[in-house]
């Protein structure tokens, strides 16, 4: 008799990278101690933005010691600052080891493969047939963000519920060859092959649509110049175009970091995942200590906890960016800002918007933390062609949130089937 057991799952890490964000709380809420003395003492120069708040607590500071009774009060608000500092320890602690030890994993079968080559291969959601939709993720995470769980897949609902036949482009991490790769050997060489793929099984050979999302509308963009005879329409969701438009301080040291780490991307050949997701946590270096505060209050068995975990975990399922792209994407993108001057080419040719003039749908997320959504209106007015509209979402919650379905996924099929 033979007993079957469970498959060995990788055991959870994260958030990614660890280290920088338990750093990042140390740093903030025990310096908050070491500050008191000159809180007190009003040595403090308080930054112009939080000048009136500083103003403020010295104020409520003042009225608290002019009440004090004995020397035993003295020391309470030190003891409250005290206790906050540890409390937030012990709460962010909590929200990682639920996190790391929460039953959840993906299981969803894999579409078939209709076309690979080398790292890339895409799926195809719809093997029966419909009008082809090719779908651009980001090279920098997992594509399975739209396809994140059976209750969250953008994908899998176009299939079930449109005549659509959803084509997504997996990239997966560069293997040896890709990480010698440039964006021209993505665009021009994996994704006109893609391409030609999902043209090949439009009915009739009519023309196709194709959708990116993030940095994989940039990719969508170019290869929609690219390929105009045969694109039918062109959706872009959170699609940045001017990285100068917000945040440019940020964007020129996103330029220059890349630029120092040149030895690094000689030798390893890529730009490391946790390398990646320090980027990212500039935008915002307390916004995972918020989240796994907020996790540790939830119900680990609660629908809202499973979810946190799913996300979560495709958050850390990051992949390395092939070296040459780092430097294309954060010298030149962010950096020198590219795109939105005219001097990104790709193949030679420079990327031009105004030159696609089959209709495009650009979709911004208003409360966007990566793509400022001025960076992402700047590329529908380029479009000579182009529907924008603002939703009221974050930059994933729009394709993977609980309202993603009824303002964004409903919106988007109703636009790809009135073409």
């Amino acid at each position: 008799m033979t007993t079957q057991t469970e498959p060995q799952r990788t055991p959870r890490g994260g958030p990614r990278p660890l280290p920088l964000h338990l750093t990042t709380a140390m740093n903030s809420w025990l310096s908050s101690q070491a500050a008191l003395p000159l809180l007190k003492s009003g040595s403090i120069v308080w930054n112009p933005q939080v000048a009136a708040r500083g103003a403020a607590l010295n104020e409520q500071l003042t009225n608290a010691a002019a009440q004090r009774e004995s020397k035993n009060n003295s020391d309470l608000f030190d003891q409250a600052v005290t206790q906050e500092v540890f409390r937030r320890l012990h709460d962010l602690a909590t929200g990682i080891k639920t996190y790391r030890a929460h039953p959840y994993h993906r299981d969803l079968p894999t579409p078939p493969t209709l076309w690979q080559k080398g790292t890339t291969r895409l799926l195809d959601f719809r093997p029966d047939g419909g009008l082809p939709v090719l779908f651009v993720p980001s090279l920098v995470n997992r594509a399975y963000i739209l396809d994140l769980s059976a209750e969250r897949s953008l994908l899998r609902w176009l299939a079930a519920e449109t005549r659509l036949r959803p084509l997504l482009v997996d990239w997966d991490a560069p293997g040896e060859a890709e990480r010698a790769f440039t964006l021209t050997d993505y665009i021009a060489g994996r994704l006109d092959g893609a391409f030609d793929a999902a043209a090949a099984v439009s009915p009739g050979g009519a023309p196709i649509a194709v959708a990116g999302y993030c940095m994989g509308g940039l990719l969508a963009l170019a290869l929609a110049i690219r390929r105009q005879e045969q694109v039918s329409q062109l959706a872009l969701l959170a699609t940045p175009w001017d990285f100068h438009s917000e945040r440019v301080a940020q964007a020129e040291a996103a330029g220059r970091a890349i630029t120092a780490a040149g030895p690094l991307l000689e030798s390893a050949g890529e730009l490391p995942v946790d390398v990646i997701q320090a980027l990212f946590a500039g935008l915002d270096p307390f916004l995972v200590l918020r989240k796994f505060i907020a996790f540790a209050q939830l119900d680990p068995a609660s629908d809202k906890a499973e979810q946190f975990v799913a996300l979560e975990d495709w958050l850390n399922d990051g992949v390395p960016l092939a070296g040459p792209v780092a430097r294309e994407c954060l010298a030149g993108w962010y950096g020198e800002n590219t795109p939105h001057r005219g001097h990104w080419r790709v193949a030679g040719e420079v990327v031009d918007p105004a030159a696609f003039t089959k209709p495009a749908l650009v979709l911004v997320p208003e409360q966007d933390r990566i793509v400022p959504p001025k960076s992402a209106n700047a590329l529908g007015q380029a479009l000579a062609n182009a529907t924008v509209n603002s939703l009221p979402f974050g930059h994933i919650g729009m394709v993977a949130g609980g309202r993603a379905k009824s303002a964004v996924w409903e919106q988007l099929s109703q636009w790809l089937a009135a073409e």
